[in-house]
């Protein structure tokens, strides 16, 4: 998935478009996200969490593939097949670590897995340069989606344990794809919570997604440094992720800690507003590590509280539902970006505007967080 935003600088003009055009990229791998995460609570039931996760990274695989052929249609239909796989990977996981995380430590649990997101970032971040400087950008994305597909085949021993109880007659169909987001918007917590995930989920993925082109043109950083900065920030990320896990089990509420967390990535993003090329090196791997902390931290905390409120037997409907909508905020914002970066014709003034939202989210929902007496023991 993150790929894309590291290959753009060189990919992006031999595709003929401009490298910030990656925003379009996004758009589609999470359209297909919004599609696979929709109908994945019914494919869960029915396959398995570990059956459904080997198909979501053949997908991934077979996307990367045909991007690969260099055309620009081919690189959107990739996307969306990427998208496709991506999307179930979400609720399958939440299925497994609800039965599995000791009590007490729901919200850590799921920040150590949701370390997954960041540390793949940063391999993309250090590996995809060097990998389109031996190979080009079509040889990395070959290779990239080898090591993806091989792992779809790799994880098959672990269906015994994981896919043991399945129900083999739990309804599998797209028709049957809008009832967990009907679920979501039925219960006023949890669609507060989506509604959280939207705005923070396409924060997320458009700062990271653009941090490459913004140091490659702003600060004129090698594409070789530029992933380096980007690897460290989702390195940091994924410290920052373990790090708020505990913070929401044993110190403040999960709905508190969404709430710093939402200010900490606006807060951040503002800072971008006095970002001139005279910053020195050292400054934006601050930066970058503030924005791996913060904008990239928030998921594990979200899914915990998810799990929580998430009617019996229903983890793996509720986080699809959810999902849908933290999608749907990353394929809505990217395009919002690329249009405010043509107004302002400034990186830093857009990612200080695109700082707001979360700010706003977050000081409401500091203001809102009341104690459930029963939060810390779920």
């Amino acid at each position: 998935m993150y790929c894309a935003p590291v290959m753009a600088p060189v990919a992006a003009p031999l595709l003929g478009v401009a490298p910030a055009e990656v925003g379009y990229f996004v758009t589609a791998a999470y359209l297909g996200s919004m599609i696979g995460t929709a109908t994945a609570g019914g494919w869960v039931e029915r396959f398995g969490p570990i059956r459904v996760s080997q198909v979501g990274m053949l997908l991934c695989g077979c996307g990367l593939a045909i991007a690969a052929s260099g055309a620009l249609f081919a690189v959107l239909v990739g996307a969306l097949l990427i998208g496709l796989g991506y999307g179930p990977a979400t609720p399958a996981s939440s299925v497994i670590l609800a039965r599995a995380a000791p009590p007490g430590m729901l919200a850590l649990t799921f920040s150590i897995k949701q370390t997954g997101v960041p540390l793949g970032t940063a391999i993309a971040g250090a590996a995809v340069p060097i990998l389109v400087l031996g190979l080009g950008w079509q040889g990395a994305a070959l290779v990239i989606g080898a090591v993806c597909a091989s792992f779809g085949l790799v994880i098959a021993p672990l269906r015994k344990q994981y896919d043991a109880g399945r129900d083999r007659a739990a309804p599998a169909s797209l028709r049957s794809a809008l009832a967990p987001v009907l679920l979501v918007l039925r219960e006023p917590k949890i669609m507060q919570l989506a509604a959280t995930s939207f705005v923070y989920g396409g924060v997320q993925i458009t700062l990271v997604a653009y941090l490459v082109a913004f140091l490659t043109e702003s600060f004129a950083l090698s594409l070789v440094l530029a992933g380096m900065v980007m690897a460290v920030s989702q390195l940091s990320s994924v410290a920052g992720r373990v790090l708020w896990g505990i913070v929401a089990d044993h110190l403040l509420t999960r709905r508190s800690t969404l709430g710093l967390l939402g200010v900490g990535m606006g807060m951040t993003a503002l800072c971008a507003l006095g970002a001139s090329a005279s910053w020195p090196l050292w400054g934006l791997f601050a930066f970058a590590v503030a924005l791996g902390v913060t904008a990239v931290g928030w998921n594990g905390v979200f899914l915990a509280e998810l799990t929580r409120l998430a009617p019996q037997g229903r983890i793996g409907d509720v986080t699809g539902g959810s999902s849908f909508f933290t999608f749907l905020g990353v394929v809505v914002t990217p395009p919002l970006f690329h249009f405010a970066l043509g107004v302002t014709s400034s990186y830093g003034a857009t990612y200080a505007l695109f700082g707001i939202p979360p700010l706003c989210v977050g000081v409401a929902l500091l203001l809102t967080a009341r104690i459930e007496p029963d939060e810390r023991r779920s």
